[in-house]
């Protein structure tokens, strides 16, 4: 049974004007991902399911408290953008170290009717600055991604990232260079994934692992 807006709304209870608003946004990745890969192209046919549903669980782990949020390797804007959309109250910012995305954000956000601030670097060349959530989706091996994230951290901040089938071994890598507080939940997605959630966060070494290189898509990614 095909999976579209309706069905899309009847799983997450978003309003009419929200929905208008991820329909916009839709229309407009598929007309640039005509010209820029934005996305894989064999996930557009399960477009609502495969990135807009994904995203969107994340909204209810979201504290009511929580006045910023940060999302890392933003992309096409999975779960950052669908965030900013279900969750308005938010000061959402988009960073992405590619140009091309960075463009897209602007105008999909723009035709959104959504104010959110987009940093187009490589988030090692940012200076630390705190936000009361960070997210992630496709971005990085757990590892590099906490260290992406820990910059961005203040001892109430939370992480919330969407990870695919290796979360067991990407968490126990982790755990080499981080003492961490983690739960996780079953994606409602993808019966392999989970959803992480990370409350407490230091480095483990003076020195943390050797990375790749940051602000680009890590060749071992989930797959969306």
């Amino acid at each position: 049974m095909p999976f579209g807006p309706e069905e899309f709304a009847s799983q997450t209870g978003v309003s009419r004007e929200t929905l208008a608003r991820l329909k916009a946004y839709a229309d407009m990745l598929l007309d640039w991902n005509e010209r820029h890969n934005l996305v894989a192209r064999s996930t557009l046919p399960d477009l609502w399911q495969r990135h807009f549903w994904d995203s969107a669980q994340l909204a209810p782990l979201v504290p009511d408290t929580a006045k910023t949020l940060a999302d890392l390797g933003s992309g096409a804007g999975f779960p950052g953008l669908v965030l900013a959309a279900m969750r308005p109250e938010l000061a959402v910012t988009l960073h992405e170290a590619t140009t091309k995305k960075c463009a897209f954000l602007q105008a999909a956000a723009d035709r959104m009717g959504l104010r959110v601030a987009i940093e187009n670097a490589r988030m090692e060349d940012l200076p630390p600055r705190p936000f009361d959530v960070v997210t992630a989706r496709a971005c990085a091996p757990l590892p590099q991604l906490l260290e992406y994230a820990h910059r961005f951290m203040s001892p109430n901040s939370v992480c919330l990232f969407l990870k695919g089938q290796n979360v067991g071994s990407e968490l126990t890598e982790a755990a080499k260079y981080w003492n961490i507080e983690v739960s996780q939940v079953p994606s409602q997605t993808d019966p392999s994934g989970a959803i992480v959630t990370v409350r407490e966060l230091g480095p483990r070494h003076v020195t943390s692992q050797k990375t790749a290189r940051p602000g680009r898509r890590q060749p071992k990614r989930r797959g969306r």
